[in-house]
């Protein structure tokens, strides 16, 4: 088996997370954050599509980590997006980050709203 280090040149991966952190580059983030490859800032929930909809022409993918277990993504913030040409992954947070370090690896346009183990 051959193991191939991953670099993601200057974008942002999500280093490490635990309860109510996130470690993306230097940085410990506490809260809800927003990652996308060229930064990571907090995120007001599904009442903040502004953050989000700021990503048109960005991104093609959103995913959402929704915590420990996958809930409900509420259908006007998953329509708002959609609407905009940007599909929506919910699943569990920690897939969220494991999918968003694999995909920036592969130089996708992907961004991760995360809500905290």
């Amino acid at each position: 088996m051959r193991l191939t280090e991953i670099t993601y040149g200057s974008a942002l991966a999500i280093e490490s997370y635990g309860p109510g952190f996130f470690r993306v580059g230097t940085h410990v983030l506490r809260g809800t954050y927003l990652v996308t490859p060229w930064d990571a800032g907090a995120w007001g929930g599904f009442e903040d599509l502004a953050a989000p909809l700021s990503l048109v022409g960005k991104i093609d993918v959103l995913l959402l980590g929704l915590g420990a277990e996958v809930s409900v993504v509420p259908k006007a913030f998953r329509l708002a997006l959609e609407e905009q040409g940007i599909g929506v992954e919910p699943m569990n947070t920690p897939a969220a980050c494991r999918t968003y370090n694999v995909l920036l690896g592969e130089g996708r346009r992907i961004a991760a709203a995360l809500f905290p183990v």
